[in-house]
């Protein structure tokens, strides 16, 4: 006689049958990734080659996790409002190989932290802007790249340099008040040996000028870049002119001089294509605003030395109504300089330091100078893609409130 069962429990079996199933292709999955060739620890999760060879995809993912504790100088010169925070900096997925041919190269990086997509706006279409990279490299004569799509600008330093590859938690504030980050375009690239051992290279750009993500087409003019590096030494081992500390040890001296100027031709933003909207009683506020980067780079045998200087200027700093009267907007014009330094001991300890001066115009801008003092300490377990960075940071402008802040970060790089 044939068992029977209630009629309720038929869900129940089918239910525990796709369980059983999906516990079943889970396993299999994992097996199967355990007899795979995995590429070692921070050499990305996936490492797929087609296998006619006419693509590649390397996968990778990263991980920022932040602790910050802020205090104000009183009025007696203690300590008072403690503020404290715990945040998941950045998670990011990376996408990189090449199509077709190894002369043609992409790279897509998306953002998945609320800091990462943050910034949705009409300008987004009122969507969080995962995108950060979506660029495609042609190398298409001897040493020529051409690069169309979104990416990072050929801006300061500090910029180009990976959030995951820095020196200290995270970058300075000169970046935050003068950086030109990311945009959509084309970009021109060349290198040459002037000697056997010196090389430069040259870098263009041509952007639409009101940076990453945005989808309602060309609000203002465009924005033009152009920037030449001095390698006097020759290449950097592992490309350490854009990356933080010495993790090579660089045997030999390596120096790195630099020089941007970007002009953005009737920007909307007040600080070129970074920050806000100059809206005005027509639409928006346009001015030319120029920004001019020198910056270097240092190292020897675990010894590091970065430098920038940063000055912004505009035709009309001051934002207007068609009737002349004023918005209320101002374009950020001054200066920023900012030295870095550390030395990495053989026991991948790093101590670092930081001197970062900000003088905005004041007449224009109404703001005090800056002066912030960084000391840092790094830990790196397997180099950038895993490691453990501290800094604590005091905050000085004249006639302003003294601030103190102390910053753990962990970065994990698959």
């Amino acid at each position: 006689m044939a068992a029977s069962f209630p009629k309720h429990t038929g869900p129940i079996l089918m239910k525990t049958n796709r369980l059983f199933f999906s516990f079943l292709v889970m396993t299999s999955l994992v097996t199967q990734a355990q007899e795979a060739d995995a590429p070692s620890f921070g050499k990305g999760i996936f490492n797929l080659v087609g296998k006619d060879s006419t693509w590649s995809m390397k996968i990778g993912a990263r991980m920022q996790l932040l602790s910050i504790a802020s205090w104000n100088e009183g009025a007696d010169g203690g300590l008072i409002n403690p503020e404290q925070s715990f945040l998941v900096r950045r998670a990011r997925l990376k996408f990189d190989g090449f199509a077709y041919s190894p002369k043609l190269k992409y790279k897509i990086e998306l953002g998945l932290s609320n800091r990462d997509i943050s910034g949705a706006s009409t300008f987004t279409g009122d969507a969080p802007r995962y995108i950060l990279d979506a660029v495609v490299m042609w190398n298409f004569h001897e040493n020529f790249e051409l690069w169309f799509g979104q990416t990072k600008l050929p801006g300061n330093i500090e910029r180009v340099i990976s959030s995951g590859n820095l020196q200290q938690v995270d970058r300075s504030l000169l970046n935050s008040r003068f950086t030109i980050d990311r945009d959509v375009g084309f970009q021109l690239r060349h290198h040459f040996n002037l000697t056997e051992k010196f090389l430069i290279r040259e870098k263009l750009a041509f952007s639409q000028g009101e940076g990453r993500n945005v989808v309602s087409g060309n609000l203002g003019g465009h924005q033009y870049t152009a920037r030449v590096e001095l390698l006097p030494f020759g290449l950097f081992a592992s490309n350490g002119e854009y990356t933080g500390s010495d993790q090579d040890r660089e045997e030999k001296p390596k120096l790195m001089l630099a020089a941007t100027y970007d002009t953005n031709q009737n920007a909307v933003k007040n600080r070129s294509n970074q920050g806000s909207y100059m809206v005005n009683d027509i639409g928006f506020f346009e001015t030319d605003i120029n920004i001019v980067f020198l910056d270097a780079m240092f190292k020897y045998r675990g010894f590091s030395l970065m430098g920038e200087y940063a000055h912004r200027t505009a035709t009309d700093p001051i934002a207007k109504n068609a009737d002349g009267t004023l918005t209320g907007d101002l374009v950020e014009v001054g200066d920023g300089l900012n030295l870095q330094t550390g030395y990495l001991f053989k026991t991948n300890w790093e101590v670092s330091g930081r001197f970062t001066n900000i003088k905005l115009n004041k007449d224009i801008t109404g703001r005090n100078p800056q002066k912030q003092y960084t000391l840092g300490l790094s830990k790196y377990i397997v180099g950038h893609k895993l490691k453990v960075q501290t800094d604590l940071s005091y905050l000085s402008e004249n006639a302003g409130r003294d601030e103190l802040m102390y910053r753990l970060q962990v970065d994990v790089h698959f």
